[in-house]
């Protein structure tokens, strides 16, 4: 999405949810510093890279950051990373506009994320907090 355009229901959820974990927000402000390969920026953000994998691939799938894989001058696969030009405008117009377009499929997924508890590393950060 490179102009700002009305979204629908199912696309404002997915880039929302996308962006409503801090780690995630994270690794945006990081891309958009330019592209970089998996190993580095996981060092860089002090994340694994599993976890990171975990990020990246929700980011993808809301469209806000796009992955392809290259291969370095030792013939090592490498996966790159770089953030996808997007704008939105959030108003309550637009939210009015996208909830008339929800699917059955985006309620049942909201839903199932709902059920299913925090992500891991919120998991953990909820018990670091307790702990103290």
């Amino acid at each position: 999405m490179s102009a700002i355009e009305t979204p629908t229901g199912d696309e404002l959820l997915k880039v929302l949810a996308a962006l409503g974990n801090p780690h995630r927000m994270r690794i945006v402000a990081a891309l958009a510093e330019g592209r970089n390969y998996v190993s580095r920026l996981a060092r860089e953000i002090g994340m694994s890279r599993p976890l990171l994998h975990m990020h990246l691939q929700r980011l993808e799938a809301a469209g806000l950051v796009v992955g392809s894989l290259e291969l370095s001058d030792s013939g090592k696969a490498m996966k790159f990373f770089e953030v996808s030009p997007f704008a939105y405008a959030l108003t309550p117009q637009v939210v009015a506009e996208a909830a008339r377009t929800l699917t059955d499929q985006a309620a049942k997924t909201a839903g199932e994320q709902d059920e299913a508890g925090p992500e891991p590393d919120e998991q953990v950060s909820d018990e670091k907090e307790r702990a103290t």
